[in-house]
């Protein structure tokens, strides 16, 4: 249903999209997601958009250097990260969820129904 892929070994600094391909009944669906989780650490929300009306949220950690954004014709979803940082190390997830809700309730991974199966991404000198 969902296919994440564009990470990679970046330089501290650096810049990546991450892409992720929504098919079959994932498609249909009213939200999206992404979300990161570092060794040793939870799995955490990183930024979302609602279909309805492209209202996006992001974590504090990456407000201002992440865009979030969703190619309808194409069923993509994307995340732009820039000023990367070691922190940003982590396996990145894209979820979808057919739920019209609150822009805030889309940091919650409980809301989301389909998930994709990670892209690792790398921040090192």
């Amino acid at each position: 249903q969902l296919q994440a892929c564009g990470g990679g070994l970046v330089r501290p600094g650096g810049s990546l999209r991450l892409s992720c391909a929504v098919s079959g009944d994932a498609s249909d669906d009213y939200g999206a997601g992404w979300f990161r989780q570092a060794p040793g650490k939870e799995r955490e929300f990183v930024a979302a958009i609602r279909w309805a009306d492209r209202h996006t949220r992001y974590a504090d950690s990456v407000k201002g250097r992440s865009t979030i954004s969703r190619d309808n014709a194409n069923n993509m979803v994307y995340l732009y990260m820039g000023s990367l940082r070691p922190e940003d190390t982590a396996v990145y997830y894209c979820a979808v969820t057919p739920r019209t809700l609150n822009i805030g309730s889309y940091s919650r991974e409980s809301i989301y129904t389909y998930w994709g199966q990670g892209t690792q991404v790398t921040v090192s000198s």
